[in-house]
Formats: structure tokens, C-alpha cells, sequence
């Protein structure tokens, strides 16, 4: 397990019947995980957790707390964002046990936040990042884009569509 910009490691032996974890980023980390997740700017990224042991590996219950700046997908105009997103995790040993390399492995809904444990320890500020980075809007776009775009003389999808053609075919026959 490597360091990342922003690592928090808890064993299973300190999650023991449970803990409370609460950290925020420093300005460092924060400019680290901003240029990783191609952030204009990340101003606030905190984590609040209750770890504790579990069967087989450790849960993680909690939330990401993040102040952003994105830049919007159309105009690369930056878009201010605010995001609370909970997770619900699961480190356990032997997650693949029984799954070949080349077999097929059907899971369900509830399967979806369970990683491997490794060496008996997690890195809870490292799944913070990726639950933030999974929280993003992949095409932000700014309230103002449609404006902006129109004024560059960027078409729109209807102006610029199969339809559109279509139409103007139809009002140059009505002609």
C-alpha cells in the first residue's frame, strides 16, 4: 500500500468494536488531490468516519465534504461546486477467493463497495479521494454555457442536428 496525497491508514487492531475518524485536508494535499482529479481548485476536503472491525476485514461508514471548482465541459468557465457524498465500505480478506483469473464473477448491488483488505490495514484518506472523485460531475457544465456557446456561434444540437437539416429542406420546398 503507497502513500497518497491525502493517507490515512487504520489496522484492523486500531478500528477494534469502533472509532470515530474525522480529518481535513491541508493545503498541500488539497492542491495535490486537485491536480489528480484535474480540479481548477479544491478549497475544502474533509472526511468523518466510524470505523470499526468487522469479520474478515474492517467497515468504514462515513462522508466526503468537499468545496470545489470544476471547469465547465463546454466552455471551460470554472463552476464552483459543494459535495456531501456518504460511503459504506467494506475491506475484507480474501474478497476473490474462488475466482480464477478467466472466470466470470456476477455480483450484486450490495457486493459493489467491498475492496480487499490488505496487510491487515486500509487507507481511509485514500478512499475518501476516490469517493470524491466518483462524486464529481463527469461534463459540468455552467448555467451560462448555452449563452456564451451561441454568442461564439456554436450551433446547438437542434440547430446543427439530422432535424434541422430536415427542416430547412421542408421550409425551402413550402418556399
Amino acid at each position: 500500500m503507497t502513500a497518497t496525497e491525502f493517507s490515512h491508514i487504520v489496522t484492523v487492531a486500531e478500528a477494534g468494536p469502533g472509532r470515530s475518524v474525522a480529518i481535513e485536508a491541508d493545503a498541500d494535499a488539497r492542491a495535490a488531490i486537485a491536480r489528480r482529479l484535474g480540479l481548477v481548485e479544491l478549497g475544502h476536503f474533509a472526511l468523518s468516519a466510524e470505523v470499526r472491525a468487522v469479520a474478515g476485514g474492517i467497515a468504514a461508514r462515513g462522508e466526503v465534504v468537499a468545496k470545489l471548482v470544476q471547469r465547465c465541459a463546454a466552455t471551460d468557465l470554472p463552476l464552483p461546486a459543494t459535495i456531501r457524498e456518504p460511503f459504506d465500505l467494506r475491506y475484507l480478506r480474501d474478497v476473490a477467493a474462488g475466482a480464477g483469473e478467466d472466470d466470470e464473477v456476477e455480483i450484486s448491488s450490495d457486493d459493489c463497495d467491498i475492496l480487499p483488505l490488505e496487510a491487515e490495514r486500509i487507507d481511509l484518506g485514500e478512499a475518501a479521494v476516490q469517493t470524491l472523485s466518483l462524486a464529481l460531475d463527469p461534463f459540468p457544465r455552467h448555467a451560462d454555457a448555452d449563452r456564451i456557446l451561441a454568442e461564439k456561434g456554436v450551433l446547438s444540437e437542434e440547430q446543427a442536428g439530422p432535424f434541422a437539416a430536415l427542416a430547412k429542406l421542408r421550409g425551402q420546398a413550402d418556399g
